[in-house]
């Protein structure tokens, strides 16, 4: 009977480590469930749980059940309970900071062509090769160059966050508190916005030449 041996080339696919290790699989999926916490936990008091909205709500239910309610106090139950979902939002932001942290600490235990940096090198070195492979590296640097955009965009974040959260240990830098506050919240803007970019790229991405790209970060590729 013959026998059917693999060649090298099988041989090489079988060896051939993740595309994505479980590392950075699990903090992709961790990090999008905090991010998408923190913007629901924006949207709940920015709409539901808004003083001039809740407020009237609250006092019509109160009086119902025959208490005497005034607005005053109305708006200061609807601000108790906005206080309750801020601290949710604080607890959030606490986890994205150390999920920010593991990544950057995760850079330098990555496999190399599993690095950030490796890859963002390489698209930019690969530039300069034949027309077609510089088409290919001209798309992997946008896509690197809007991670890396994303990156520092998760750093102001939190810096910014961590200003608001211990402001008081910040009081001779409290002039600018507005400001911080402003920057904070546009940068909610642009999370959004890469967001939006994030899941038309990856569709795109599926309908084209890349397909299983969402199978390859659940389960490595």
């Amino acid at each position: 009977m013959t026998l059917i041996e693999p060649t090298n080339q099988d041989l090489k696919k079988t060896k051939k480590g993740k595309k994505y290790s479980s590392s950075l699989r699990l903090w992709h999926w961790t990090s999008a469930l905090v991010i998408i916490g923190l913007l629901l936990t924006v949207l709940i008091n920015s709409t539901l749980l808004k003083n001039k909205n809740s407020a009237p709500v609250i006092k019509k239910e109160l009086q119902k059940a025959g208490a005497k309610v005034t607005n005053d106090q109305a708006i200061k139950a609807a601000h108790a309970l906005s206080g309750e979902i801020w601290d949710v939002h604080i607890y959030l932001g606490y986890a994205l900071t150390a999920l920010l942290l593991f990544r950057l600490v995760l850079e330098f235990f990555q496999l190399t062509d599993q690095k950030f940096i490796r890859t963002f090198k390489t698209a930019w070195h690969n530039l300069s090769q034949t027309k077609m492979e510089r088409e290919t590296a001209k798309h992997k640097l946008v896509v690197q160059t809007i991670y890396t955009a994303f990156y520092l965009l998760l750093i102001i974040m939190v810096l910014t966050g961590l200003f608001l959260t211990f402001e008081d240990f910040f009081a001779p830098y409290k002039s600018i508190r507005h400001t911080v506050k402003n920057v904070h919240g546009f940068c909610m803007y642009l999370v959004l916005a890469f967001i939006a970019v994030h899941m038309v790229g990856v569709f795109l991405t599926e309908r084209k030449d890349g397909k299983g790209i969402v199978s390859d970060i659940i389960n490595g590729g």
